[in-house]
C-alpha cells in the first residue's frame, strides 16, 4: 500500500508560479513511475506529466510542455511539479499517482495509487 500526500497548491495570478510536492510512504519509491494528473470542474481527469523511477526523460501533456517541470528526489520519496506561467485554464485539482508496471504513461487507468488531490486556482 502506497500513501501519497500532495502540498503546495493555492491561489496565484495568471503568469505566476507554484511548486507542488507529493510525498510517498510505503512501497519502494525509487522503482515507481510517478505521474501528475489534474481535474477541472466538469472535466475528466487528465494527464499532466510523469517521470520514471530512475528519472530520465519525463513525459508531458502538450498543454503544459515548456511551462511545467516534473522532478523527483528518491531520497526524500518526493515528486515535484514546478508550474510556471500559469494560466486560468490550469485551474484544477492536481493529483499525484504511482504507475502500475503495465499500461500507458498517459492513461489514468495505468496508475494504481492516488493522492487526495490539491486545489490550484489561477486568477486572470
Amino acid at each position: 500500500q502506497v500513501e501519497l500526500v500532495e502540498s503546495g497548491g493555492g491561489l496565484v495570478q495568471a503568469g505566476g508560479s507554484l511548486r507542488l510536492s507529493c510525498v510517498a510512504s510505503g512501497g519502494t519509491f525509487s522503482i515507481y513511475t510517478m505521474g501528475w494528473f489534474r481535474q477541472a470542474p466538469g472535466e475528466e481527469r487528465e494527464f499532466v506529466a510523469a517521470i520514471a523511477g530512475s528519472g530520465g526523460i519525463p513525459h508531458y501533456a502538450g498543454s503544459v510542455k515548456d511551462r511545467f517541470t516534473i522532478s523527483r528526489d528518491n531520497a526524500k520519496t518526493t515528486v515535484y511539479l514546478q508550474m510556471n506561467n500559469l494560466q486560468s485554464e490550469d485551474t484544477a485539482v492536481y493529483y499525484c499517482a504511482t504507475k502500475s508496471q503495465v499500461g500507458s504513461w498517459y492513461s489514468r487507468e495505468s496508475y494504481a495509487y492516488w493522492g487526495q488531490g490539491i486545489q490550484v486556482t489561477v486568477s486572470s
